[in-house]
């Protein structure tokens, strides 16, 4: 468990501070799910007392980023097949009225910029995969998602699709740690940008739904298949 480089600053409080640095681990991967957090351990690399340390983790249990096991040791989250399926059907549900919403409502400018996610996800898509490569096609379909949230012009919708992005980059880091191809980000994408450019709502829900029922089937194969993986270890 290493925090590559992270220490809090201090233009905000201690306890925001250190949150959001063990938050953006944890969704980054660096704190893998399943890795166990120890508040000293966790004090000296990120230079603060526990007690700021006790407040996040504190904080993350709420978000459910964070739990507790069996014999009550605090583990990042490590989310189950059920677990993964309800947040992708949340999903489904919330990305068909924002995709709706962007129909009516993108602006020309927000529309240029959902081209350039799709452009940028295309030519990352050529590169070799390394794992560099991997996250930063993870954060564009991130961008893209966020985008034609923001787009909808719902805030109630962007602010519930936030907590929903928080729970899915932690899934995200625990099935792509064996296999980065499983949340494929960019094949459907040219097709949803397409309907929302053309104002065709019934054309973009579609096309959404299928992006994300297609990645809801491709991540729950890659969860059973960790599962059986691990069920076969000694």
């Amino acid at each position: 468990m290493v925090l590559s480089d992270k220490h809090v600053q201090r233009n905000k409080s201690l306890h925001e501070q250190t949150y959001q640095a063990l938050r953006d681990s944890i969704l980054a991967g660096e704190l893998a799910p399943g890795d166990r957090l120890i508040e000293l351990q966790l004090a000296e690399q990120l230079k603060v007392s526990r007690t700021p340390i006790r407040e996040a983790i504190r904080q993350l249990q709420r978000e459910e980023l964070v739990t507790a096991d069996d014999i009550g040791w605090l583990r990042v989250t490590t989310l189950s097949s059920v677990e993964a399926a309800n947040l992708y059907d949340c999903r489904i549900a919330l990305e068909t009225l924002s995709t709706t919403g962007a129909c009516e409502n993108i602006s020309p400018a927000q529309l240029k910029k959902l081209k350039d996610y799709v452009t940028k996800a295309e030519k990352l898509s050529k590169r070799k995969l390394t794992k560099q490569v991997s996250q930063e096609l993870l954060e564009v379909d991130y961008q893209f998602h966020c985008l034609i949230a923001q787009s909808s012009g719902n805030r109630c919708l962007v602010s519930l699709l936030d907590q929903v992005f928080g729970k899915m980059a932690l899934l995200r880091a625990q099935t792509t740690q064996h296999n980065p191809n499983v949340l494929d980000v960019r094949v459907e994408h040219q097709q949803i940008y397409e309907a929302i450019a053309h104002r065709d709502a019934r054309a973009a829900t579609q096309e959404i739904q299928h992006h994300l029922s297609a990645s809801k089937a491709r991540v729950l194969q890659e969860l059973e298949s960790l599962k059986h993986h691990a069920e076969a270890l000694p």
